[in-house]
């Protein structure tokens, strides 16, 4: 009995939800008739009001039977006809919407609206010239002072001593005054809403653009990197990847080197910043090796000695770091001696430095009677090995070579001073860059020195 009288509450609560749901649905969704007057008449009056004050629906009919509507008539489009029904469903009293509504096809009328359409637009853009006006003069002297702001040098130099760093910062402050007043301009003419399209679009595009010109990025950002860090300065005699020359300039995309036969080398900066660097200007103190074989009979300590004191008294050598020598190896016919000198790549050339050291070395063993000698190889002809050894000692031949005849002609070297003539065709070239080279001689560079 309990559980009966349960169920009955439970079914009345339920049926009261259901009805308090239908009112205020009813109260939110229905467009009130007159309390008075709920016939089809009324109704019907009611819809022909409404349609009369609605564009594109003056031509619209309403005919109300039983609760019925039926709606008769010609609309433009379809969404009208669409429109009107909507309409109708909502009337209170309303039981079904019988759409009848046939859409215009003659083309004269169906162009009458378009043309109507055409000359409010006009007359509303031409309202809105005032106030486009005053949006673009607005952009216009936001852009005006921003580009007056980073043609000022002193404040970006402060904040940034790199040449280059300081014109991608008023880069920088120029694109940001534009982009603000083109915020301010759409602020005016109320199409903020337009901001976020055109960003979208914008961001789209970037990245189609970034990989499409994915090396040309690569190379600018190497060239910022580059130009911060300085590895090299002007005029620097360096090597990168296998090639080596003399610095030109750093441009936004790549390294121009000169090598020393004239020729201009031309290196990605992308490249240049993932290579090994090797700058031998940096330390004006090189060394220099070359090697030399004498016989394996010679008195080898003697050897290292001469040669070490000829080139220890060579002008062009270095007192500090002093000269050296030692044995290489133990060749098949030669013992290889190693000798080793340090010059100023300020005031000699390596290249000649290192020739005439080999030159005067050479000619200072020959002169003590030190032979310099060749490969040599003995045959063995079988036939022959019994003639061979019934033949006096005399006259076979040792195959070992004589000394070559002691000179008095004093050991003088030749001119080891630095060519300046490809300097100074370094130094033309660069001046003929103008602007477009990145590297500051004044900055510091990679290893803290100015």
């Amino acid at each position: 009995m309990k559980t009966l009288l349960a169920l009955i509450t439970c079914l009345f609560a339920l049926a009261a939800g259901m009805g308090d749901y239908a009112v205020a649905e009813a109260q939110k969704a229905g467009i009130e008739t007159d309390v008075t007057a709920s016939s089809d008449a009324a109704i019907e009056a009611r819809l022909m009001g409404i349609f009369d004050q609605i564009e594109g629906l003056e031509s619209v009919d309403a005919t109300v039977r039983s609760g019925v509507v039926i709606l008769r008539g010609k609309v433009q489009e379809a969404r009208f006809a669409a429109r009107a029904a909507e309409l109708a469903e909502r009337v209170n009293g309303v039981v079904a919407v019988n759409d009848e509504i046939a859409e215009e096809t003659s083309v004269g009328e169906r162009l009458v609206p378009v043309f109507e359409r055409l000359e409010a637009r006009a007359l509303q853009a031409l309202s809105y010239v005032p106030l486009i006006l005053v949006a673009m003069l607005s952009w216009v002297l936001v852009a005006l002072f921003g580009a007056f702001l980073a043609k000022r040098r002193w404040p970006f130099r402060q904040v940034a001593p790199n040449t280059f760093i300081a014109d991608l910062l008023r880069q920088v402050v120029r694109i940001a005054f534009m982009i603000i007043g083109g915020v301010l301009a759409l602020d005016i003419l109320g199409a903020t809403a337009l901001l976020g399209t055109l960003l979208g679009a914008a961001g789209i595009v970037g990245l189609a653009v970034g990989f499409a010109v994915r090396d040309t990025v690569e190379n600018y950002i190497a060239s910022i990197l580059l130009s911060v860090r300085q590895p090299f300065r002007p005029q620097d005699f360096v090597r990168i990847d296998n090639y080596e020359g003399f610095v030109i300039s750093l441009t936004a995309r790549a390294t121009i080197l000169m090598e020393i036969d004239g020729n201009h080398i031309r290196i990605p900066n992308a490249t240049v910043f993932k290579s090994v660097i090797v700058n031998y200007t940096v330390n004006p103190q090189r060394r220099f090796t070359f090697e030399v074989g004498v016989d394996a009979n010679s008195d080898l300590d003697r050897a290292l000695k001469i040669g070490l004191e000829t080139v220890s008294r060579q002008d062009f050598i270095l007192d500090d770091p002093a000269a050296d020598a030692w044995i290489r190896e133990l060749g098949d016919s030669n013992v290889v001696l190693v000798f080793v000198g340090w010059v100023d790549q300020a005031a000699t050339n390596l290249l000649k430095a290192r020739s005439e050291a080999m030159r005067l070395v050479k000619r200072a063993l020959e002169t003590n009677g030190f032979s310099l000698p060749e490969p040599t190889y003995r045959l063995r002809l079988d036939d022959d090995i019994q003639t061979a050894l019934s033949l006096p000692s005399s006259s076979l031949s040792t195959g070992e070579p004589r000394a070559a005849a002691a000179s008095t002609e004093p050991e003088t070297a030749q001119d080891t001073a630095v060519d300046n003539d490809l300097r100074r065709r370094v130094a033309a070239e660069r001046h003929q860059k103008g602007r477009g080279d990145l590297l500051d001689e004044n900055a510091p560079n990679e290893f803290g020195k100015t």
